[in-house]
Parts: structure tokens; sequence; C-alpha cells
């Protein structure tokens, strides 16, 4: 999908946006499984990845997850 318009497909636009930015130590399990019915996964994580989003559930993948993909991509930069 190109630019935005993923979002208006995206699944967490029918839910409580408190779920993905839940408090620290608190459950992200909620908002992982609404991302794992999205349609729109891929260019959500995408775009947390491409616009460095470091907070939150974005694509089904939670702040830890989301900084490991961060770290391997810089190095993927890195090695090319």
């Amino acid at each position: 999908m190109s630019d935005d318009t993923w979002r208006e497909n995206a699944l967490c636009r029918q839910t409580d946006p408190e779920i993905y930015f839940p408090e620290r130590g608190g459950s992200t399990r909620d908002a992982k499984e609404t991302c794992l019915a999205c349609e729109v996964r891929t260019s959500c994580l995408e775009y947390a990845l491409d616009s460095g989003q470091n907070y939150g559930v974005w694509g089904g993948v939670n702040e830890r997850e989301l900084r490991r993909l961060h770290r391997a991509r810089r190095a993927a930069t890195k090695t090319a």
C-alpha cells in the first residue's frame, strides 16, 4: 500500500489505543492478538521501522522486539 493509506485498513483503529502503549511491565498480549488478525500488519511494522518508532506495539511487535529489529536493520546496513 502506498504512503499511509494502510492506516485506513488498520484493525487497531477499531480498538482502544491504550492497549498498544501499555504501562511499563504491562501486557501487550491483546495488542499483539489484534495485530495478528490485521491485514496491514506488515505495512505497519515497516512504518515503525522506517520512522524510528521505539515505543508501543507496531505490526505485532512489542518494544523489545522492535529494538531488536532496529539493531538488526542497522547492522545489515553497515555490512551491505
